[in-house]
C-alpha cells in the first residue's frame, strides 16, 4: 500500500496547494510513483497542472461517493510517474451526500484500500476547512503535512488544527501523525516572519521542516501556466526550496517506516 500524506491547514492562501503539487513533482523525479488527490472544490491543484476539470470523465467526486474507483479517475500529467485524480466543482455538495452515507467518514479511506496498490505515495490536498471532505482525507492518511504561512495570526489557526488532529486520531484513525509543518511565504527581511518563525519552532520543535518556502513571484505565476514551478522555472529559489523540503519529507519518510 502507498504512503498517504494529506496537506492541510483550515485557513485558506497558505501554500497547500503549491505544496502538493512541488512536492509530489519532486518525489517523481526521485523516481517515485505519485498520485496527488485534489479534493478541493475549487480544483488548484488540478489547475496548477494544467488540467482541464470540465474534460474529466470522472473526478474525485465520484471517486468519494462510491461512483468510480479511483483508477478510474486518474489522469497522467506530462511528469513521468505523476498522476492526479481532479476535482470537481461538485464537491461543494459532497458535505450533504457523504451525511446518508454509512461509515462516511471511512469512504476515501475505502475507495484507496481498494485500487491504489501501484503508488508508493498518494498526496491528497484538503480544502481549507474541516469539513467532512477533510475529515475523509485525515482518516484515510498516514500523515498530515501543514503549510503554514509566517503572519500575525498563522499560529492560532494551526492550534485548532492539530486539536482536530488529536480528535480524528483518537475516534477513526489512531495511526495518523503529524509529519511536519512547513512555513511559506518567507520573507527573512520582515520583523514579523522571524517572529513567527521563532514561534513555531519553539512550539513544533523538530517538527517543523529546515527548510522554508520564500515569497517568490515565480510561484505566483506557475499556476497561470499550468505547471508546478519546478517545472515553470527550475533554476528560481521556489523551485530550490521545494527540492530541499521533499528530501526532508522522503527522509522523515524513510525514519517513520524504519
Amino acid at each position: 500500500m502507498p504512503r498517504i500524506l494529506a496537506v492541510a491547514n483550515r485557513k485558506g492562501g497558505v501554500g497547500k496547494t503549491t505544496t502538493t503539487v512541488n512536492v509530489a513533482t519532486a518525489m517523481a523525479a526521485a523516481g517515485k510513483k505519485v498520485l496527488v488527490i485534489d479534493l478541493d472544490p475549487q480544483g488548484n491543484a488540478s489547475t496548477s497542472m494544467g488540467i482541464d476539470k470540465k474534460g474529466a470523465v470522472r473526478s474525485s467526486y465520484d471517486v468519494l461517493l462510491g461512483e468510480a474507483k479511483l483508477t478510474e479517475a486518474v489522469v497522467w500529467t506530462e511528469i513521468p510517474n505523476f498522476s492526479l485524480v481532479p476535482s470537481s466543482p461538485d464537491l461543494a455538495a459532497a458535505e450533504i451526500e457523504l451525511i446518508e452515507m454509512d461509515r462516511r467518514e471511512f469512504a476515501l479511506k475505502k475507495a484507496i484500500n481498494k485500487d491504489a496498490v501501484n503508488y508508493d505515495y498518494i498526496l491528497i490536498d484538503c480544502p481549507p476547512s474541516l469539513s467532512l471532505i477533510t475529515i475523509n482525507a485525515l482518516v484515510a492518511a498516514d500523515a498530515v503535512i501543514v503549510p503554514l504561512q509566517c503572519e500575525f495570526l498563522a499560529l492560532e489557526g494551526i492550534s485548532d488544527l492539530i486539536q482536530n488532529i488529536n480528535i480524528i486520531k483518537k475516534n477513526f484513525n489512531p495511526n495518523l501523525t503529524l509529519h511536519g509543518v512547513v512555513l511559506t511565504m518567507y520573507d527573512k527581511r520582515n520583523n514579523l516572519t522571524q517572529m513567527v518563525e521563532e514561534d513555531v519552532r519553539n512550539f513544533f520543535g523538530k517538527k517543523v521542516y529546515d527548510t522554508v518556502i520564500p515569497r517568490n513571484v515565480k510561484i505566483s505565476e506557475a499556476p497561470s501556466h499550468g505547471k508546478p514551478v519546478l517545472l515553470y522555472d527550475f533554476k528560481c529559489p521556489g523551485s530550490q526550496a521545494y527540492i530541499g523540503l521533499t528530501k526532508e519529507v522522503l527522509k522523515r519518510e524513510r525514519e517513520l517506516v524504519a
